[in-house]
């Protein structure tokens, strides 16, 4: 991110010179446009079979002298600013290394069932985006086999999103009441904010829709006060403030554009989550994963060929470092143990020594020497009873 910061800086500064001349280089152009038509209009008021005079002769030689001396002048800063255009080049050289190959394997996709579930991938992701001309197009020439019923849903929820971002809520409601008790059952609160927002679009029409707000609540807040009971209450609340205006009255923050927003971040995450979907596309997430990465793989793999053992890392199927993602970064809480390498299950389930060191049950036995064990990672002897299991 600091190699990129150092670029943009560069490129902000040939902005920068570029505008300043641009802006000099008109004004500079235009005084001297006035100039030459000034002295045009002088020219032109003598008689056309009169011989130029020694004034005149002055006059146009001090004119050609100018305009050579501002063409002079703007030649020179036009090279001065490909000076600093050149440096950007130069900062992308020294701040971006092109070669990424180096830290990975060619092997990963090397198989046609890896190139299958990549072009797999990628053509969800474009499902998702509401991409279906390209997802189609994909499809087709990659010859992955892609069920129709599979389809339909990402186009819906795009159709929806889409309708929401333009706030039109009618989709979203009917596709909220189709799935009422599957949304009821992951505790979402999906209708009833859809339904709020519609309440408040008639709120904002003033006191000539209060009837029909009163009507839209009776009709659709009924089955869902048990869960919402004060937040029915306040929309009930705001109905007293028709007459100066709601956006004039405590209850403002229901007119908040913000709420918007969220319905579209509430819809997309609930309904990812009845469908057993993600919320964010798996290939968006491997590619931030990988923008995080790479920064640090590059430094050690620079680290490691100059200690002369970049070997070491082509040689094995996991990362030489450790890498952090970020809380962001973390789905689930798979343990696998470091010493059989094997996830951890009900059976074999992860236990934590006296040093903090986390192995699973089966290493802790094998590694057991009778009412001794030593852990594996750091010289620390302990007795096999003292470990507890934890969970994730």
């Amino acid at each position: 991110m600091d190699s990129c910061f150092a670029v943009e800086k560069e490129v902000d500064r040939v902005i920068t010179k570029y505008h300043a001349f641009n802006e000099h280089a008109k004004m500079t152009l235009a005084d001297l446009v006035n100039y030459v038509q000034g002295l045009q209009t002088e020219l032109s008021q003598a008689p056309f079979d009169q011989e130029v005079t020694p004034s005149q002769a002055l006059l146009l030689a001090q004119c050609a002298k100018r305009v050579k001396d501002v063409t002079t002048s703007m030649t020179t800063e036009h090279r001065d600013l490909h000076g600093t255009v050149s440096k950007v080049g130069k900062a992308i050289d020294k701040n971006l290394i092109p070669d990424f190959g180096s830290t990975s394997s060619e092997k990963v996709f090397g198989e046609e069932e890896s190139q299958r579930l990549l072009n797999q991938v990628v053509c969800e992701h474009f499902l998702r985006q509401g991409m279906l001309d390209i997802a189609e197009e994909l499809i087709k020439e990659a010859g992955l086999q892609m069920e129709e019923g599979k389809k339909e849903p990402f186009s819906e929820l795009n159709q929806i999103l889409e309708a929401l971002k333009h706030k039109d809520l009618k989709p979203g409601l009917e596709w909220a009441c189709r799935n009422r008790d599957l949304l009821q059952a992951q505790h979402s609160s999906l209708e009833f904010k859809l339904h709020r927002l519609r309440f408040i679009e008639l709120l904002q029409q003033g006191t000539e829709k209060q009837q029909d707000a009163v009507q839209y609540a009776r009709e659709n807040f009924q089955h869902l006060a048990s869960f919402h009971e004060k937040e029915v209450q306040v929309l009930m609340g705001s109905l007293l403030y028709l007459r100066q205006g709601v956006q004039n009255s405590p209850y403002s923050y229901l007119l908040d554009p913000v709420h918007w927003s969220d319905i579209c971040e509430i819809f997309t995450k609930d309904a990812c989550t009845m469908l057993g979907l993600s919320v964010e596309s798996p290939l968006t997430v491997c590619i931030n994963a990988g923008c995080v990465a790479l920064p640090a793989l590059l430094n050690i793999r620079q680290v490691m060929q100059q200690r002369q053992v970049a070997d070491v890392w082509s040689s094995r199927d996991e990362l030489p470092i450790e890498i952090d993602l970020g809380q962001s970064g973390r789905f689930h809480s798979i343990f696998a143990c470091p010493i059989l390498r094997q996830q951890s299950s009900e059976n074999n389930p992860p236990m934590r020594l006296v040093c903090g060191h986390v192995i699973s049950r089966d290493a802790l036995h094998k590694l057991a020497n009778g009412s001794k064990l030593k852990c594996p990672y750091c010289p620390v002897e302990q007795s096999p009873t003292d470990a507890r299991m934890i969970h994730f």
